[in-house]
């Protein structure tokens, strides 16, 4: 049975996934986690950033991945709430010994930096520093750019859907579906250039719990566990340590992930595939890099070994892909192609009915366009058409009339070849009153306004 066939107090179980992960985080914040919990949830964390980072080389457009904002937003708060959580039990247990808080704080602190705080603490500022200033400052520029130049592309885009469709070359449906796309484009990047703020504000973040964790468990050591100063330094500053790496080193992914999600450009081929096929696919390039590798190389007092041995791979690389060039032939047969017959005049038969105007009404509308049930819309909308026809000389197209039960029941809508044009909403068993300036008194009733001349 597939999760979306799990209900859940009337819910599919994956509509109730976000919101629960949601209070999840909330209740991170409030409540204190025992120590295994704290581990599987660190654990869980870097294993989402190492998904949505694959997610991210994998999409072949931003649009791809357009929930990312969101996801930015959520993993941010998922970080926040561990390090609340982490130091919390740092700070309440901390006296206990470097497993305080949980096996993976440890193993970042002990393992990772060798036990020495002066690295760990130097290393911290360094992944922030290439966080803050390089990566995350880098992607919101990137985003803040493309939303502006997308928001003053978006008019030109929309006259070339315009075009295509007039012309023939694409339909209504695939219209519809470009326009959606402009506008969600332009969503998108507007949304990842506030989203970028939130990785900035993490970076900020981190860097103040890290202060607060150090000064805090220091001073609990010394005040209420009564430990030597040396003692509580060496206890309480490893354990900030492996707390701010294990929550810094998700971030930096999280954050490349979203330089490449907004770096991307659209195209048929994932990143992987672009960047072997552009990057290693031409071998002169290949040859003078390793022919500059080689010559360092020979340089003495130069490491001989590395520079020397990713030459010869860089060479033969490069030989390898100059061979399989010239086995491919340089342009492809041309396919045999069937004679074909005397070519059959287009008629109206092979183009696509277009409704060039509808009227769509949601069900509780439906006896208003219905004359079995003794609706007169009909009537009037051709009277209407004769009236402008004798006046203007001017025939308007015959207006389809449908049903639609994606509206509301007592909405309209108005559409010019699938466009939404006009809308509004159309209460039944009420008629508007006009105030046409000669009115003898006010009449009870909800306010509404003219659909003709607003």
């Amino acid at each position: 049975m597939s999760a979306q066939g799990v209900m859940v107090m009337g819910m599919p179980v994956n509509r109730l996934a976000v919101p629960m992960l949601v209070l999840l985080i909330l209740a991170m914040m409030v409540l204190p986690l025992p120590t295994l919990m704290l581990d599987v949830l660190l654990t869980l964390n870097i294993a989402l950033a190492m998904i949505v980072l694959l997610v991210s080389l994998n999409a072949r457009r931003p649009l791809d991945f357009s929930v990312f904002p969101t996801v930015l937003l959520l993993t941010t708060l998922l970080r926040l709430s561990l390090n609340v959580a982490s130091t919390r039990i740092i700070l309440m247990q901390g006296q206990t010994g470097p497993d305080a808080a949980g096996k993976v704080i440890e193993s970042f602190g002990s393992f990772l930096v060798g036990g020495n705080i002066a690295v760990g603490f130097v290393v911290f500022l360094i992944l922030v520093i290439i966080n803050f200033v390089v990566i995350t400052k880098g992607a919101g520029r990137i985003a803040e750019v493309a939303a502006r130049f997308t928001l003053d592309s978006m008019p030109g885009k929309q006259l070339a859907v315009d075009a295509d469709l007039n012309a023939g070359f694409i339909n209504d449906v695939e219209a519809r579906t470009r326009r959606h796309d402009i506008s969600r484009e332009a969503d998108f990047y507007g949304a990842m250039d506030g989203a970028s703020k939130f990785v900035r504000g993490d970076a900020i973040a981190g860097m103040i719990i890290l202060v607060v964790n150090l000064i805090g468990g220091i001073a609990i050591g010394l005040l209420q566990h009564k430990l030597g100063i040396g003692e509580a330094v060496g206890r309480y500053a490893l354990l900030t340590v492996g707390d701010g790496l294990v929550t810094q080193i998700p971030a930096l992914i999280i954050s490349t992930a979203a330089g490449i999600v907004v770096s991307r450009a659209s195209s048929e081929q994932d990143l992987s595939r672009e960047f072997s096929t552009q990057i290693f696919g031409q071998p002169h390039t290949l040859y003078v890099a390793a022919a500059v590798l080689g010559v360092l190389g020979l340089i003495p007092g130069t490491p001989h070994l590395a520079f020397l041995t990713i030459a010869a791979l860089l060479g033969g690389l490069g030989f390898w892909l100059t061979r399989r060039q010239r086995e491919q032939p340089d342009t492809e047969p041309l396919p045999l192609i069937e004679e074909l017959g005397a070519p059959v005049d287009v008629t109206w038969d092979d183009i696509p009915p277009v409704d060039v105007l509808a009227l769509e009404v949601g069900y509780r509308l439906i006896s208003l366009v219905d004359r079995n049930q003794g609706g007169e819309a009909l009537t009037r909308i051709t009277e209407a058409r004769r009236r402008f026809a004798t006046d203007m000389g001017l025939v308007v197209p015959l207006i389809r009339v449908r049903d639609n039960l994606d509206l509301k029941p007592s909405s309209y809508r108005i559409t010019l070849k699938g466009v939404d044009v006009a809308h509004g909403e159309m209460p039944s068993g009420q008629v508007l009153a006009i105030d046409m300036g000669d009115v003898l008194g006010r009449i009870d009733g909800l306010p509404g306004v003219d659909p003709l001349t607003g």
